[in-house]
């Protein structure tokens, strides 16, 4: 019985505690939207005398005392002292903070290769999570940050996870690999935005940080994300650097016109923290990986668009033998691409059409090796390789709000893209060497909240290399029909992706 009655008076006690807290609250509310009506009232006052002040000063008398004056430069401080008090209340009263969002998926992909050798490795049903925690702020209408926290893992402890690859957690692609339960910084960068840029009517921003440069420009479509910035036919890695991106349709006439200048570190040469010489790059064997980059958007009214990017890379790198763990640089890599976009074919002939998607894009690389190392590609000599990609995306015609896509797209012996952060489990389709196939439809199952998508992707490849790095060691083409036994190369690859997704 006693223990009953202490129950109830601890439970009085808690509900009455929580609901004073409330009240509180509400008070404090209260209060502030109170001292904001005042204000904004006082303001309001003053803006109708400044306003009869102006109209006086514009029309000058000659009687008009000099005090008149005074008074309107005195009262233009008074306002903007209480439009500063006005704007300190706004953000308590708004919560003016950090603004979090969530994007959330779960995933199921069914994983067949098969073997140069004639042997299949598959997977019938990997299970991974992926969660993306958005963050942004904007301090003013110039300057704001975003950001992205990023986990991703395939569901339970991962049996092979003593003989996994060295690179799986590599910088590049840390946020893309279903690597392990850590929560690791996607993307953080502050952007700075204004309307002029000294004096010109050129709209401009500069940012600055470990930017998004992933799922950029066409792969978007299927990943079923706004686009960053690359094309993401030669870029689609996770880096860190800076941009600076200038609108010229006012100059040039063009709708939606625009260059973009980039650049940034994919690798640092620096020493660990406890070594003789903290950070310092005397003893590595690779340099900085430093690359710069420009896009020019030519023409985007939002139905038609085409837009070129061109990079330079130099010191990327290899292991300095197959069976290595070991980095060194081994020279530069040009990318080239541009493309075409219709977002809507023709002006009202259909509403399927209206709503159709296509696009081409064609892109090519060329090494740059350094002399007396490994070479590129297999060869001391430049190489240049070269792809295209054709895709379309079109309504549903058994849902209201469903989408469904077709891509191909083919690469040569010698195309080597920078794209080991594509959205796949079975390796950049887009940095194939030979031809790839997808088909996938996403279906809106709450609003734009809850999201599913079927996704088959198939890779049939001519040479090997696709997923290697830049040097010889991992990176040489070779035919698969004269790869000789024992070697683990894939001729065929497939994934059947079906997911789940909440974003909010």
């Amino acid at each position: 019985m006693t223990k009953r009655i202490m129950v109830s008076v601890a439970a009085a006690a808690f509900l009455t505690t929580g609901a004073t807290a409330n009240d509180a609250l509400l008070e404090r509310f209260e209060k502030m939207e109170r001292e904001m009506a005042a204000l904004k009232a006082e303001l309001n006052a003053l803006k109708n005398e400044n306003a009869k002040l102006s109209s006086r000063l514009s029309t000058p008398d000659a009687d008009a005392p000099k005090t008149t004056v005074a008074s309107s430069s005195k009262l233009d401080e008074t306002l903007e002292e209480m439009q500063d008090q006005i704007d300190d209340l706004n953000k308590k009263t708004n919560n003016d903070n950090l603004k979090w969002g969530v994007d959330f998926r779960t995933s199921v992909d069914n994983l067949r290769y098969e073997m140069a050798d004639g042997t299949t490795r598959k997977n019938d049903a990997l299970f991974s999570n992926r969660l993306w925690l958005n963050m942004s702020y904007a301090a003013n209408e110039n300057i704001s940050f975003t950001g992205q926290l990023a986990y991703n893992k395939i569901f339970g402890e991962r049996s092979m996870a003593s003989s996994s690859a060295p690179f799986e957690g590599f910088d590049w692609v840390s946020n893309e690999s279903a690597y392990n339960d850590e929560l690791r910084v996607r993307s953080a960068y502050f952007l700075y935005t204004d309307d002029e840029f000294f004096g010109a009517d050129v709209p401009w921003t500069f940012s600055i940080g470990r930017r998004p440069s992933t799922e950029g420009h066409l792969i978007n479509l299927r990943d079923d994300v706004d686009a960053s910035s690359p094309l993401a036919h030669a870029i689609n890695v996770e880096f860190d650097g800076m941009s600076a991106k200038f609108g010229t349709e006012e100059i040039v006439g063009l709708e939606g016109s625009y260059f973009k200048l980039c650049a940034g570190r994919g690798m640092s040469n620096a020493e660990p923290r406890f070594a003789a010489a903290p950070y310092s790059g005397e003893d590595a064997l690779t340099s900085n990986n430093d690359m710069v980059g420009i896009i020019v958007v030519p023409y985007d009214d939002k139905q038609y668009s085409t837009g070129f990017q061109y990079t330079y890379a130099v010191n990327l790198i290899d292991t300095t033998t197959p069976s290595s763990t070991t980095m060194e640089a081994v020279g530069g890599l040009h990318t080239a691409t541009a493309f075409a976009m219709v977002n809507g074919i023709g002006d009202g002939i259909s509403d399927f059409l209206d709503d159709t998607t296509v696009f081409i894009s064609g892109a090519m690389s060329r090494t740059d090796p350094d002399a007396g190392k490994q070479g590129m590609l297999g060869s001391t000599d430049a190489k240049t390789g070269y792809s295209y990609w054709i895709g379309t995306q079109f309504p549903s015609l058994i849902s209201e709000e469903g989408r469904w896509g077709i891509e191909f797209n083919h690469g040569s012996n010698y195309w080597r893209p920078i794209t080991y952060g594509e959205d796949t489990m079975i390796g950049s389709k887009i940095a194939a060497r030979g031809d790839a196939y997808e088909v996938y439809f996403t279906e809106p199952l709450v609003d734009d909240i809850l999201s599913f998508q079927l996704r088959y992707t198939y890779i049939d490849y001519d040479y090997t290399g696709s997923n290697g790095f830049f040097g010889s060691s991992s990176g040489t083409p070779t035919a698969i029909g004269d790869v000789s036994s024992g070697t683990s190369a894939v001729d065929k690859a497939q994934d059947i992706r079906a997911y789940l997704r909440y974003r909010f």
